[in-house]
């Protein structure tokens, strides 16, 4: 069997359309949504991440500040932006890309950010949420990834699913998603014994470790669906956790690297800004 593509390039195109019928009757009110991101330091891939969210911007007609900052920014010139982002009446989304310089605290910066404001859904308040089950902004990356899995048709309840990787950005909240749509959830991680023994159990198999390949074909269930959330750059080429070839002839579904939950998780960035914006709109 050869699996279908989950087509995150048409996917994002899609719901970015809708986006932009939304920006405009937002902008018939009189309010533009508008989304700060902070950029520390000088990453290359930051670099290319920040300039996609920006492109994003202009494709949906969103309002978009970036701040530079240089390395070495102290914690408390990093706060001073946050604040001063918070403040603007302009500014309905405010994004800190990650990672920071070594000598910044991630976690402290991300709890100056309004959680009203945080569309990156990184706040406690906003993970709060997600771990409750009530409403509040949603990780971008999981909320993307959750959507395409919606697009095979499946009825998910009482599903396997299993999540290779317990990050805060990816891992725990894809989990926790995926409990809310009562799934039978496992969550692996470094510590896993017999990874395999989990995966091929798996009728949904999210991957997102950061190791190019890592999910080989003898790892995963006939028709399953897999959600390869890895980028890695080998021999200059971009390449995801699992590996295309071998899995795309046992899977039933799956997510190209790149044109997959990349390309997604802007586009929920900007979902989640056009949401903050609508809110403060009708007063909720």
């Amino acid at each position: 069997m050869s699996a279908t593509i989950l087509d995150g390039k048409r996917m994002s195109a899609e719901l970015r359309a809708g986006l932009a019928g939304r920006v405009e009757a937002l902008k018939r009110q009189g309010i533009t949504p508008g989304l700060a991101v902070i950029l520390v330091g000088q990453d290359p891939a930051s670099e290319i991440y920040v300039r996609n969210k920006e492109n994003g911007c202009a494709e949906i007609g969103v309002y978009s500040r970036t701040a530079r900052m240089p390395e070495e920014t102290t914690q408390e010139e990093l706060e001073a932006q946050i604040e001063a982002f918070n403040r603007d009446e302009r500014i309905h989304g405010i994004l800190v890309q990650l990672p920071l310089p070594a000598h910044l605290d991630e976690q402290r910066a991300l709890a100056c950010v309004l959680p009203e404001k945080d569309v990156d859904g990184f706040h406690l308040v906003n993970a709060g949420h997600m771990l409750t089950g009530t409403p509040g902004v949603v990780a971008c990356t999981p909320r993307g990834a959750l959507h395409m899995i919606r697009q095979t048709g499946l009825a998910l309840s009482g599903l396997e699913a299993v999540v290779v990787g317990r990050s805060n950005i990816v891992g725990k909240p894809m989990a926790m998603l995926l409990l809310q749509e009562n799934c039978t959830v496992t969550l692996c991680h470094s510590r896993t014994r017999n990874l395999a023994e989990h995966t091929r159990r798996a009728d949904i198999l999210v991957v997102a470790v950061g190791k190019a390949g890592f999910i080989t074909g003898d790892m995963v269930k006939p028709g399953a669906v897999v959600i390869d959330v890895g980028i890695n750059r080998v021999d200059g080429k971009v390449r995801g956790d699992v590996d295309f070839d071998t899995v795309s002839e046992v899977a039933g579904w799956i997510t190209p690297v790149p044109g997959g939950v990349g390309r997604m998780t802007i586009t929920m960035l900007l979902e989640n800004t056009v949401e903050a914006a609508e809110k403060r709109t009708h007063g909720c």
